[in-house]
C-alpha cells in the first residue's frame, strides 16, 4: 500500500515563478462514499487514475495508475463531476525536497497552493520565503473539495 504524506501551504508573492517549469493539469473526481476520492487526471498528455483514502492529519493511502489518454479524456468528459480542476503545476526542488506549486485556473482562478511530500509526518522542513499560511488540514483546499466548492464561490 502506498502512503501519501504531504503538507500544503498558500503561496505568497511571485519569487517562485523563476524556479520551475509549469505543466498543464486537468482533473476531475468521480463521486464516491465514505470520503474516498477517485481522481482522473491528464498531465503532460498522460492519463492517470488515482484512488485516495480519507486523510488522517497529513497522511492517507494513495494508489495511482497510468491509463490510456483517450480513456482519461472520456472519463473526464462523461464520469467526473463539474467543475473540473484546471491548473498549471510547477515543480521546484529545494533542499532535497520537491515542492509542487499549483496555480489554479477556471473556477479556482486566483488560488495558488504549494505541496511538499514527506517521508514521515514529523519530518522537519525548511520553509521557503514564498510560502505562506499552512492549510494541510483545511479541507477546503483539497482538490476534491475545490471541485465541489470552487475558490471563486468562497
Amino acid at each position: 500500500m502506498a502512503k501519501e504524506i504531504e503538507r500544503k501551504f498558500l503561496v505568497k508573492g511571485d519569487a517562485w515563478r523563476t524556479l520551475g517549469k509549469g505543466s498543464v493539469y486537468r482533473q476531475g473526481y468521480i463521486a464516491t462514499k465514505n470520503s474516498v476520492t477517485v481522481r482522473v487526471r491528464i498531465a503532460n498528455n498522460q492519463g492517470y487514475l488515482t484512488i485516495k483514502s480519507p486523510s488522517v492529519n497529513c497522511s492517507r493511502s494513495e494508489f495511482e495508475y497510468e491509463i490510456p489518454l483517450a480513456d482519461a479524456q472520456e472519463m473526464l468528459d462523461t464520469l467526473c463531476d463539474r467543475p473540473l480542476i484546471e491548473k498549471v503545476r510547477y515543480k521546484v526542488e529545494l533542499n532535497g525536497l520537491i515542492w509542487e506549486i499549483d496555480e489554479f485556473n477556471g473556477d479556482n482562478k486566483g488560488l495558488i497552493l504549494a505541496e511538499v511530500e514527506l517521508t514521515d509526518e514529523q519530518q522537519q522542513i525548511e520553509i521557503p520565503e514564498w510560502i505562506g499560511e499552512e492549510v494541510s488540514t483545511d479541507g477546503r483546499y483539497f482538490n476534491s473539495n475545490l471541485a465541489k466548492f470552487p475558490f471563486s464561490k468562497w
